[in-house]
């Protein structure tokens, strides 16, 4: 039932050298270059289209252009066209 001394020795020195194999992988990933950006990224923020704050001026609105295309393959373009015509011809 109770382990001899050398199964006792091999399992303290297995587990050391688990502990070891761990601290390794910790001290590898950890050593690494804080802030590293690469180039796709560094390019990705210059080629970003403004800021996302929503108070900014440009942000705050559509412009014409885009209100229009956005209505013009939508229902309430169809239907507001064909109420207008309505309204007219009466």
């Amino acid at each position: 039932m109770s382990k001899s001394r050398l199964e006792l020795i091999k399992e303290a020195a297995e587990k050391y050298k688990e502990e070891q194999e761990f601290k390794a992988v910790v001290k590898k990933v950890y050593s690494r270059p804080k802030n590293h950006l690469t180039k796709q990224v560094k390019k990705a923020g210059k080629q970003a289209p403004g800021s996302l704050e929503c108070f900014k001026e440009e942000n705050m609105y559509y412009t014409e252009k885009e209100t229009q295309d956005y209505l013009s393959g939508t229902s309430y373009m169809e239907t507001y066209n064909a109420m207008k015509d309505h309204d007219e011809w009466n």
